[in-house]
Order: structure tokens, then C-alpha cells, then sequence
């Protein structure tokens, strides 16, 4: 380590002071006003040298489960919360539809369906909400809303990866992200128009995206906690075990978080049939406080979550850093088409079982539960049994992904099983669960050290892209399940050609990242500071600000 720092452990003596070892006058024992600067200047650079330096501490217990705790409160947010919740409100405010005169009434595919089914799917996908010369259904007003989240939060996330990467309130940052999101949870049924949602949704997008950026990030630091600032190439298997189980786990918590919001939202429609208005603000109040509770990760991560680099010139354009690293560009195509696919075929499934295959409440919870559910059974055995890397375990979700939707396709013109429904809800399920878990690791996989802040603002905003655009598809053309279920077929081809054949290896990211280099290689163990360690240490001597 000495010889990494010369500039720290040798401060040149000034020449206007005495020696050293001179007598140091009076005989007081009172040190000079230079001795004094020196050995402030020494205890200043050993400070931000070990604060900077690779030798990062193990993650505890209670870090770690506190990560998956946030996974548990805030996943359902783009799962359940958006997709599901804020368009059943809305539409309890909408214009209802007429009522058919009997009890029930048979659709165009000769089933039987109940007037409470027709009617719900009618206020969904009708278009009643004035805007301007045109109306626009719940599900497209949800769309529209979500969108202006997501431009408003773009601009703001470029200064916010610097403050992550070079500051030191990124515990604050996150907090703040959480407190306003949960914030705008409670009030959603306060004034019943649909206009109100604007704010609402649109806070709520852009604060769940800042806070997911500090999530990802701190699985990245989390996992250089794990093995270190730099493996070697035979000890990358660890990196991949550690980072593989790590997003697995927080992956099947947060489907056990969605399973309980969904879950709760089908009992207070049940109970309450002539007060859905309420009870789904129940639920909306009830999102919130779950998302509440995950803000405790912000603070048992505070001290690793804290631990910045020091830059000598700050480059403005620290957020688009990531194109200068070819394999993370792709990883993160991988992300946007993943999450852009498992939306539409949830969305557009779910529209298309309740408004042309009349399914029943019940079976309707049964196949929510089955979607969340499964997924924390059968991604670890996945994990257990397969070993693979994250490339490989990505293409076994296209892979799923394509039957389902091929399949779903084929027999678009069919009348579904209820069997054959709750197998592909499952196995859909378990591809929703991969694409997520391990688009995620292989993204920070191509990740460099000390830019960790950098790169996951792209990763929280392009996954909420491209599950905003998954189901803003499915608004557009509800319950045609032929067009989500064909072009997520396709798009998902455009997933597993990518990953085949676009020179991308989450050993070939690490290595272009150089979070991994050959035996012979040496490296600073200074997170982010490859080149001019010394410089660096230098500044830090005499005295100046970085």
C-alpha cells in the first residue's frame, strides 16, 4: 500500500520552517504553525485515501435484508400500482356505461358474462375522459400521465447520478425520493376527477425512478463488498454467484410484495361492491405505506451508500459516460425490450381474459397469485439448477417469453382453458422474473467502478420506458390480444437476437468495465481512479480542493 502513496506518507518539509528533529523552541512542547499544517495536510490525504480506497467492507446481514426489504415495498409500484390500481380508480370516476338489462348478457364469443365483469371492463377501456376536442379511456390517461413522469424525471436524473457518484447526501437523496412518492399515494381519491392524477401519477413515476436509482446502485456496491474493487479472471464465477443470487432474492420479495397489494385490491373490491371508489383509495393509501417502509434501506446502507470518489476535474457529462462502454449500451436494450414485453403481455392478457373470455373474480385472483407467487419458487431452483450466466439466463426468459406469447397468439381465436391459462400465467411469470432479476445484473455487470450512479439512472429510466410503452400498446388497442401478443413475439425475437449475437458477456462487460482483468494485470485499488492515484494523493498533501 506504501507504494501506492509516496505523496501521502513523505510531505516535503518547508524550507521557511526548522527541522524536524530541531529542538521545537521554548522547550513548551508546542508544535510550529508548519509542523501543524503538515500533519493536518498528512491526516487529511490518509483520511480520503481510505475513504476512497477498494479495501470496502463486507455487506452485514441486516444491509443486505434491508435491500430486499425495499424490493418488497416498491416493486408492485410498476407491477400493480400503475398498471392496475390507478386505472380501476380512475374509472370509478369516468362516465359509467349503460347497464345491460339483464343480469347477464352472452359476447361476441358465446360466453355468458356478468353485467359487474362487462361493466368494469367497459369503464376501463371506454373512452370517457374529456381532453380538448377527444376523450380518452382510464388505461390511456393512465399512459399519457405516466409518460409526462418520465420526461419530467429525465432531465433531473443527469445532476442526480453526479451527486450519487461524487457526494455525500445520497442517503438524503433517496429518502426524499421515497417520501414525496409516498407522499402523493395518500390523496388520490380526495377530489374525484380524473384530472388529478396527473400530478399524482406523474410524482409518483418520476420519485419511483430516482429511488430505484439508488436501489440498483447500491446492489452494485454492495456486490464490490462482496468480492472486491477487482478479480481477477478465475474469480469472476464469484462476482456472477453473488450478484446472481443477490438480484434473484430481491426479485422473488418484491413479488411477494405485488401478490400482497393485488391481492389486498381484489379483497376491498369484494367486500365493499357498492363502495369500489374508496376501497381502491383504501388501497392506494395502503401502497403508500408499504412503500413507506422500504425507506429504512436508505439508512442501514447509509454508510456504503455514502461512499463517493473524488474527482479531480468533474466532467458535465458524467451521466452519458455509459456510451463510451459498448456492452453496457447493449445490456440496456436488453432491458428496455424485457421490460417493454413482460408489460404488454401482462396488460394486455389480463384486458383480454376479463373483457372477451368474461373471467370470473376469482379466477381472476387465482391467476394474479400465480403471477406473483410462482416466480419465488421457481427462479432459485432456476438459479440452483442452471448455474448460468446472466446472458444465458436472459435468453431462457425470451425463450419463455415467445411461448407464451406464440402460443397465446396462435389460439387467439379460441375459447382458453382455465387449465392452460394458470400454466402460461405461471410460466409467464417465471420469464417476467429472469428478464428482471438478471437484465439487472448483467447491466451492472458493464458497470465501472466509482460510475455506479451514473449507470443506473439509465437502467431505472429506460425499465420504466419500456414498461410505460408495454402497456401504453395494450391502451391503444385493448383487448385485441393478436396485436400485444404479436408484437411482443417479435419484439421479443429482436431480445434474443441481441443477446445472441451482440457481442455481449457479462465477463466481456466486466473486463471492458475493468472490474476484472488477467492474472498479470495490476490495478489501483482506488475505486474509479485507474490513472493518476498519485495526483490525486498529491493534491491532498498540499492542501487542495479537488
Amino acid at each position: 500500500m506504501a507504494e501506492l502513496t509516496p505523496d501521502i506518507e513523505t510531505v516535503p518539509e518547508s524550507k521557511s520552517s526548522p527541522s524536524l528533529s530541531g529542538p521545537l523552541g521554548n522547550g513548551d512542547g508546542m508544535a510550529t504553525p508548519d509542523v501543524q499544517s503538515a500533519a493536518m495536510k498528512m491526516e487529511r490525504a490518509k483520511e480520503a485515501y481510505n475513504g476512497y480506497a477498494g479495501n470496502e467492507e463486507k455487506p452485514a446481514s441486516v444491509e443486505v435484508w434491508s435491500w430486499y426489504l425495499y424490493e418488497f415495498c416498491s416493486y408492485f409500484i410498476q407491477s400493480v400500482l400503475m398498471p392496475i390500481v390507478f386505472p380501476l380508480i380512475m374509472s370509478q370516476i369516468a362516465s359509467r356505461p349503460p347497464e345491460p338489462e339483464n343480469g347477464a348478457s352472452f359476447n361476441s364469443r358465446g360466453l355468458l358474462c356478468r353485467n359487474k365483469e362487462i361493466i368494469l371492463y367497459q369503464r376501463l377501456t371506454q373512452r370517457s375522459i374529456p381532453a380538448n376536442n377527444s376523450k380518452l379511456s382510464p388505461i390511456e390517461w393512465t399512459s399519457i400521465c405516466w409518460a409526462i413522469g418520465l420526461l419530467i424525471v429525465a432531465p433531473i436524473l443527469g445532476p442526480i447520478s453526479f451527486h450519487l457518484d461524487h457526494g455525500r447526501k445520497q442517503p438524503l437523496l433517496a429518502a426524499t425520493a421515497i417520501g414525496i412518492g409516498v407522499i402523493f399515494c395518500l390523496p388520490v381519491g380526495f377530489f374525484k376527477t380524473p384530472w388529478t392524477f396527473l400530478p399524482y401519477i406523474t410524482a409518483i413515476v418520476a420519485a419511483h425512478t430516482i429511488a430505484s436509482t439508488c436501489h440498483t446502485r447500491h446492489l452494485g456496491l454492495m456486490v464490490r463488498g462482496f468480492t472486491g474493487p477487482f478479480l481477477r479472471e478465475r474469480q469472476f464465477p464469484i462476482r456472477r454467484a453473488i450478484s446472481g443470487w443477490l438480484s434473484v432474492y430481491a426479485t422473488t420479495a418484491g413479488c411477494m410484495g405485488s401478490a400482497t397489494i393485488a391481492a389486498f385490491a381484489f379483497y376491498m373490491l369484494r367486500e365493499a361492491p357498492n363502495q369500489e371508489f374508496i376501497s381502491l383509495w383504501v388501497v392506494s393509501i395502503f401502497s403508500g405505506l408499504q412503500w413507506l417502509v422500504g425507506i429504512l434501506h436508505v439508512f442501514t446502507g447509509a454508510n456504503r451508500t455514502c461512499e463517493t470518489i473524488i474527482s479531480a476535474s468533474p466532467s458535465k457529462l458524467h451521466a452519458f459516460s455509459i456510451f463510451k462502454y459498448p456492452h453496457a449500451i447493449v445490456s440496456l436494450a436488453g432491458v428496455f425490450l424485457s421490460s417493454f414485453t413482460t408489460m404488454c403481455v401482462f396488460t394486455g392478457g389480463v384486458l383480454f381474459l376479463v373483457g372477451n373470455l368474461c373471467l370470473k373474480p376469482p379466477f381472476l385472483l387465482y391467476i394474479w397469485l400465480i403471477y406473483f407467487i410462482f416466480p419465488m419458487f421457481s427462479l432459485p431452483l432456476l438459479q440452483h439448477l442452471i448455474k448460468a450466466d446472466a446472458v444465458k439466463m436472459q435468453l431462457l426468459g425470451f425463450l419463455l417469453l415467445t411461448t407464451t406469447t406464440g402460443t397465446g397468439f396462435y389460439f387467439k381465436e379460441k375459447n382458453w382453458e382455465y387449465r392452460f391459462v394458470l400454466f402460461f400465467a405461471a410460466v409467464h411469470s417465471t420469464s417476467t422474473g429472469l428478464l428482471h432479476a438478471f437484465g439487472r445484473v448483467l447491466f451492472l455487470d458493464c458497470s465501472p467502478s466509482g460510475k455506479e450512479g451514473a449507470f443506473s439512472i439509465w437502467y431505472s429510466w429506460v425499465k420504466a420506458l419500456g414498461t410505460f410503452m408495454g402497456f401504453a400498446v395494450v391502451s391503444i388497442a385493448p383487448g385485441k390480444i393478436a396485436t400485444s401478443f404479436g408484437i411482443t413475439f417479435w419484439t421479443a425475437m429482436v431480445g434474443i437476437v441481441l443477446l445472441n449475437f451482440g457481442n455481449i458477456s457479462d465477463f466481456g462487460g466486466a473486463l471492458a468495465a475493468k472490474n476484472v482483468g488477467d492474472d498479470s494485470e495490476r490495478r489501483s485499488p482506488v475505486r474509479g481512479m485507474d490513472t493518476g492515484v498519485l495526483l490525486q494523493n498529491r493534491e491532498f498533501a498540499e492542501g487542495e480542493t479537488p
